[in-house]
């Protein structure tokens, strides 16, 4: 069987990577890049993120990646985004307002409760709300990881597929049609985690 192409959309922030390299060991060829016309021919794309929303959205802007992003989502191609890459669906977030979001989820980011250490680096257990094929297989309580300090507050509740318990209720996964995103590291949570990655290169091969 041939590896489903997946675009890992490389904007030159953080260690981009990692993401990549486990894609690749859950059965995809994975590739990351900025060339759009790769990200065209891809079955899947993935906009990993880490680090400052703020500095994101200015590297991803500055790489000519916005259209293609925004190309590849409406192309309803499986579209992945983790961490701060799943922040930057957003309209926007309070960590650095002055920059708005892609717009593709509509809904902000806001800080976690001062009433926990931030940021919440640490495994935590999910909370599944929704059926959802990227958890396909998986306990009913996976275990992944997380290090953010700001988590998603979408406009339309009925996107949150999983949460998870810290300080209060935090968003830990969305879906809004082709597109699903992960508060969480999944490329770092262990068997769980390359499960969950698993699941987003079947359905890659689903579009062929």
């Amino acid at each position: 069987m041939t590896a489903p192409l997946v675009a890992v959309l490389d904007y030159g922030i953080g260690n981009l990577s990692s993401a990549q390299k486990a894609l690749v060991r859950v059965g995809a060829d994975a590739r990351l890049t900025r060339d759009a016309g790769l990200v065209v021919d891809a079955d899947g794309v993935v906009l990993p993120g880490v680090g400052a929303f703020g500095a994101c959205m200015d590297a991803l802007r500055g790489a000519g990646l916005e259209s293609v992003v925004h190309a590849a989502v409406e192309s309803s191609r499986p579209f992945l985004g983790i961490c701060v890459g799943m922040q930057m669906l957003f309209d926007g977030s309070d960590e650095d307002p002055s920059h708005s979001g892609l717009g593709l989820i509509p809904g902000r980011v806001t800080a976690i409760p001062d009433t926990v250490r931030r940021p919440q680096m640490q495994w935590n257990e999910l909370c599944v709300r929704a059926a959802d094929s990227l958890f396909a297989g998986l306990p009913a309580t996976p275990w992944v990881y997380f290090v953010h300090s700001y988590a998603a507050r979408p406009a339309d509740p009925s996107v949150v597929v999983a949460t998870c318990d810290y300080g209060s209720e935090l968003t830990a996964v969305v879906r809004r049609g082709n597109v699903v995103a992960t508060q969480f590291h999944p490329e770092k949570s262990a068997t769980d985690g390359l499960a969950i990655l698993g699941n987003f290169v079947n359905s890659c091969r689903s579009t062929r």
